[in-house]
C-alpha cells in the first residue's frame, strides 16, 4: 500500500489493512479502480472523499491516520468490528476451520524444507561471503598478529634458545615470552570476534523466525568458517615470531607449538561466541569477557604457579584453558632437556626438574594435557550451538 503506483496497488485482489499496534480496520476486495475499498471508507461519516485522478492507496492512507481518527472521534479498528464485512469473514474463518470428514492433519516430516547437511552448506557459503567482506573484522586481526609477532620477536630476540637459558630468570623470560603473545593473541581475538558475532545474530533471529535454516546449522557453520581464519593466524605466527625468538627448530617442537596456539586461539574465539550468545548486549559481553581475561590471566599457572594456588581456587586452574596451553607450550619446549642444567634459586636442577617442582608440569602428562586443550574449543563449540538455539533475547 506503499506504493504509489496505482497499478499495481489496483492488481491485487484483496487488501488487508492495519493501523499502528496492529488492529485490522480493513479486510476484504480491493475492487475495479478500488472501488470497495473507497466505497467502505467514504461510508464512514466524516471521511473525505477522493479527489479525481487521486491514488486510492495515498488516500486511504490519509484517511486512516491517527490524525484523522482524532479529527473524526473514530476507532476504525472499532467500525470494522462492527461491519458486516467483519462478521462475514469470521463466518468464513469458522467454516474453513471445520475439517472435512475422512482428512487428515497437516504434517511434515521435518521442521525445515532441506536436509541438516545442504542448510550447513548454505549457512557456510554465507558465512564465507560475510567474512570476505568484512575486513574490518579479519583484515584487522591479521594485521595485528604480523604486527604482534615482529613485536615479541623483536623484543626477545633468540631469547628461545636452549643455550642462553642458564638461570630461573632466563627461563622465566622466554616463558614469559609464550605465555605473553598466548594470552594476548587470544584476548584479541576474543574481543574483536565479539561485536561480529552480536551483528550477525540479529540477522539469525529474524532467519530463523522465518524457518531457513536450523540453530544448529547456523551455529555449526559459524564456528568451521572461524577454522581457516585462526589456522592462517597461527602460520602468520610460526613464520615470523617463531624463529625469531629463536625455539628449537625440530619437527616435533615446531608442530606441538603450532597445535597448542591454533588451539588456544580458537578457543578464545569461541569463548567470545559464547559470552555474545548468552547475554542481551554487546556491552554487557565485554564486561563479562574482562573478568574471563582477568581470571584467565591470574590462573593460568604463570603468575602464580598450580603448587601456590589455593586449594579453593585450584578447581579454576584445571577448567582455565590456558593453563593447559601453558602445560603443553612448557612442556613440548623445555621439557626433554634433561641434560641442560639451570641455577635456580641458589640449586642446580635440570629444566625439567625445575618445571616440574615449580609448575607442576610432567611430561608424562603431555598426552592427556593435549586432549584436554582440544576438547575446549569442541566444548565451547557446542555450547555455542546451544545457546544460539535455545536463548533469544530479542525484544518485539
Amino acid at each position: 500500500i506503499h506504493q504509489p503506483s496505482i497499478d499495481i496497488f489496483e492488481a491485487f485482489d484483496e487488501l488487508m489493512l492495519m493501523k499502528r499496534g496492529g488492529e485490522l480496520i480493513y479486510a476484504g476486495p480491493v475492487g475495479h479502480h478500488s472501488c470497495e475499498v473507497i466505497q467502505y471508507f467514504q461510508a464512514i461519516p466524516g471521511v473525505p472523499r477522493i479527489k479525481d485522478n487521486y491514488n486510492p492507496s495515498t488516500w486511504m492512507l490519509e484517511v486512516t491516520s491517527t490524525s484523522m481518527e482524532v479529527q473524526l472521534g473514530a476507532d476504525f479498528a472499532q467500525l470494522y468490528r462492527e461491519s458486516s464485512m467483519c462478521k462475514d469473514k469470521d463466518m468464513v474463518v469458522k467454516r474453513l476451520s471445520v475439517p472435512v470428514p475422512g482428512t487428515t492433519d497437516l504434517h511434515f516430516a521435518t521442521r525445515f524444507p532441506q536436509k541438516f547437511r545442504e542448510q550447513f552448506k548454505a549457512c557456510l557459503w554465507k558465512q564465507c561471503l560475510s567474512y570476505w567482506r568484512t575486513p574490518s573484522y579479519n583484515l584487522v586481526r591479521f594485521v595485528f598478529i604480523t604486527l604482534s609477532c615482529i613485536f615479541f620477536g623483536a623484543l626477545f630476540w633468540q631469547q628461545g634458545n636452549i643455550n642462553h637459558i642458564n638461570d630461573q630468570q632466563s627461563l622465566f623470560t622466554i616463558l614469559g615470552c609464550m605465555y605473553g603473545i598466548t594470552l594476548f593473541a587470544g584476548i584479541n581475538n576474543c574481543q574483536s570476534v565479539m561485536p561480529f558475532i552480536s551483528m550477525e545474530r540479529s540477522v539469525v533471529y529474524r532467519e530463523r523466525f522465518a524457518g531457513m535454516y536450523s540453530p544448529w546449522a547456523y551455529s555449526f557453520a559459524q564456528v568451521a568458517m572461524e577454522i581457516p581464519y585462526v589456522l592462517m593466524q597461527v602460520v602468520l605466527f610460526m613464520l615470523i615470531a617463531y624463529p625469531m625468538i629463536g625455539y628449537a627448530w625440530t619437527a616435533a617442537k615446531f608442530f606441538w607449538f603450532m597445535y597448542t596456539m591454533f588451539c588456544t586461539l580458537l578457543c578464545f574465539v569461541y569463548m567470545g561466541m559464547v559470552v555474545v550468545s548468552f547475554t542481551p548486549n554487546i556491552q554487557f559481553a565485554s564486561v563479562l569477557s574482562s573478568m574471563f581475561y582477568t581470571l584467565q590471566n591470574l590462573m593460568s599457572g604463570f603468575i602464580v604457579p598450580a603448587p601456590q594456588i589455593p586449594r579453593w581456587w585450584i578447581w579454576f586452574y584445571y577448567v582455565s584453558p590456558m593453563s593447559w596451553a601453558l602445560r603443553v607450550l612448557f612442556t613440548t619446549q623445555f621439557g626433554d632437556y634433561d641434560d641442560r642444567m639451570i641455577d635456580v634459586f641458589g640449586e642446580t636442577k635440570s629444566v625439567p626438574a625445575f618445571m616440574k617442582d615449580y609448575f607442576g608440569f610432567r611430561r608424562d602428562l603431555l598426552p592427556l594435557a593435549a586432549v584436554i586443550l582440544a576438547a575446549f574449543p569442541i566444548l565451547l563449540a557446542v555450547l555455542f550451538g546451544y545457546n544460539i538455539s535455545k536463548l533469544n533475547f530479542q525484544r518485539r
